[in-house]
């Protein structure tokens, strides 16, 4: 029992210590720093916008088969404005599902693969790790797309918003001692300016990833809330049934 129990212990410390490191090993061992995007699931502006980036740079070619546009209405939209300004399929049903107008068949002959459905993506991956993919770009002429990854490398999905970055290059700072192997430090620079500041993009897509966040768990702000009325419920009704016991028992010797 004993062993089990500093199994178990042993299983929490490193499952702890993975969630509170702040980073993630890429392909190939490489340990990625991942930066907070500040996730605020009550920013209906910050959804709203990360929304309209979702639908028009995403949804062409990822699903979210999962998710029902009838569900927007709980970032502050009404029907009429998601059916103007999001729903760009004059066949599509307010109660259907956002799915991808890209055939599997044709995906895969000109991607290699079929884009992974994005439903999820926010609680699979985390989203530091959105936050900073998205951010972690940079050209590699080797790469079939033209594109690598420093979070997730030899990605197959290109940078669809290079436009708005720039191009970063990654060139080498220098090198580091690690457990006796001497490993190169590399950083991204950036090469060609986008149509954004650095400022503006890290914010465009921050509120790209706040909005996958709420889409991977719609009801999360109002479990939160509810689990923090039950809690006190609970405080409340811990301390009625306190009094009803010493006054019940006061008398019994």
């Amino acid at each position: 029992m004993r062993t089990m129990i500093r199994s178990i212990l042993v299983a929490t410390g490193v499952c702890l210590g993975a969630l509170v490191s702040g980073g993630t090993l890429a392909a190939g061992g490489t340990k990625v720093h991942l930066d907070n995007p500040h996730i605020n699931l009550k920013d209906e502006a910050s959804l709203q916008r990360g929304a309209r980036t979702f639908v028009t740079n995403c949804l062409n070619c990822h699903q979210a088969q999962f998710m029902r546009w009838g569900h927007l209405t709980q970032i502050g939209l009404t029907e009429d404005q998601i059916k103007a300004n999001l729903m760009f399929n004059p066949d599509a049903k307010f109660s259907d599902y956002m799915t991808s107008s890209l055939d599997a068949k044709d995906a895969k002959a000109w991607l290699g693969n079929v884009p992974p459905d994005l439903t999820l993506v926010a609680r699979v991956r985390g989203s530091d790790w959105l936050y900073t993919f998205l951010r972690s770009y940079y050209v590699d002429p080797l790469a079939p797309s033209g594109w690598n990854n420093a979070v997730f490398l030899n990605t197959a999905m290109p940078h669809v918003l290079h436009d708005l970055q720039g191009a970063m290059a990654k060139v080498v700072v220098g090198e580091k001692e690690s457990h006796g192997k001497k490993e190169v430090v590399t950083k991204l620079v950036m090469e060609r300016a986008g149509t954004m500041s650095p400022q503006q993009y890290d914010l465009y897509v921050r509120d790209l990833v706040n909005y996958l966040t709420f889409m991977a768990e719609p009801v999360r702000v109002k479990r939160t809330q509810m689990g923090v009325v039950v809690l006190l419920f609970l405080v409340v009704a811990f301390f009625a049934a306190l009094i009803v016991k010493r006054e019940y028992w006061k008398d019994v010797r």
